[in-house]
């Protein structure tokens, strides 16, 4: 049988959407279950998320990434362009008025390597004051801690440095500092997971009140600006075909049977080779609405994998991209010189990736790619 697993799951899937639900006898359901857990296995995971029990806007960067690695349907642009293939925000979970932030990694499996970890903070315009060092002073430095003891956080022995940089006091943009150390040490002991402190002060290591060199929090400022730890990481689930562009995608010629006019054996070998459908690629798209994934996944709304389908019959022209195997194996098969040997399998012969933005259970939003998830091309194989 040449139909491969993946596309027939997503066969299924499509035909037991949940708008025939009521239909379905007790073994379709059981079958559309167990056709559901698998594709959850596909995208890594055991169970659907939750759906967020309100609408919350996903972080703009989130988005802005998303956009930058996908097209419209997800699928990849170039393989190159994300560091690893998940990306997860995390925002602050202290809600306190001192610029101390902690967040809960706890999603972060054990096997995922840590690549890098980034802290956004949206740095607020110096306001107008009494305070004479808002006259004084034009720049500042903010020093990101990673807090070691909760009741010991002014001291040497209860912080140690990540990052360090000198701002002006009059900015305000997102900026970003890296604590990576921090993140992995947290990872591999939950426990140590204290949270942060940072900390504004003049150039001459006077602290900065409020007023100046502050941040946006979540309590005083729009949920837009709120603080948000972003990690790069890498699963190590990696597909077959990873070097393929989506370029290639849309340059691909369509696959149809070549006819040449040689002569009249060869015209009523090629009428009867017309008798099949020869090997190509069909649309195939995958709706997460009618599978039920519409509320926690944020893009695409769907994505079309594709299928390929048709016959790999003697001869095998090049236009159906047949490996010398499976042009020896036409002939074997042609011949009849071997027992059991079927003909050639239409099979996808270059993959793409797809890319999900969503949000899980604990409603931090995760943008993840998954490789070989759209067929490219169908070949003889």
């Amino acid at each position: 049988m040449c139909s491969g697993v993946g596309a027939s799951l997503l066969l299924l899937l499509v035909s037991l959407g949940p708008s025939c639900a009521a239909s379905l006898s007790g073994h379709s359901q059981q079958v559309r279950s167990e056709a559901l857990k698998r594709l959850l296995e596909v995208f890594g995971m055991q169970d659907a998320p939750q759906s967020p029990p309100r609408v919350r806007q996903p972080p703009q960067y989130m988005l802005d990434l998303y956009n930058t690695v996908a097209d419209v349907d997800g699928v990849t642009k170039q393989p190159d362009l994300l560091v690893g293939n998940t990306v997860r925000s995390f925002l602050d979970r202290t809600r306190s008025q001192q610029f101390q932030f902690f967040f809960n990694l706890s999603s972060v499996a054990k096997s995922e390597t840590i690549l890098t970890a980034e802290l956004h903070l949206f740095k607020l315009r110096a306001r107008l004051s009494q305070d004479t060092l808002y006259h004084r002073h034009h720049f500042c430095q903010v020093n990101v801690y990673q807090i070691l003891d909760s009741n010991n956080t002014s001291t040497a022995d209860g912080q140690r440095l990540l990052s360090s940089r000198v701002l002006a006091v009059h900015d305000s943009r997102w900026e970003i500092f890296t604590i990576t150390q921090a993140v992995y040490a947290w990872t591999q002991d939950r426990k140590s997971n204290k949270g942060l402190l940072v900390i504004a002060q003049t150039l001459a290591r006077q602290q900065l009140n409020n007023h100046i060199g502050c941040f946006a929090t979540e309590r005083d400022h729009h949920s837009s600006k709120q603080p948000m730890l972003v990690l790069f990481t890498d699963d190590e689930r990696r597909g077959i075909v990873t070097s393929t562009s989506l370029k290639d995608l849309a340059t691909e010629p369509p696959f149809l049977p070549r006819v040449t006019l040689q002569n009249k054996a060869s015209q009523n070998r090629n009428t009867r080779s017309l008798d099949f459908q020869a090997c190509q690629r069909y649309p195939l798209y995958v709706d997460f609405e009618e599978i039920g994934w519409s509320g926690w996944i944020i893009s695409p709304r769907g994505y079309n994998a594709y299928h390929c389908k048709g016959a790999c019959v003697f001869p095998l022209g090049q236009n159906m991209r047949p490996t010398n195997h499976a042009t020896v194996q036409s002939i074997i098969n042609a011949l009849k010189l071997a027992n059991g040997v079927a003909s050639p399998c239409c099979v996808p012969d270059k993959l793409f990736s797809i890319n999900l933005l969503y949000f899980d259970d604990d409603e931090n939003v995760v943008l993840k790619q998954y490789d070989d998830m759209v067929a490219g091309s169908c070949g003889c194989h």
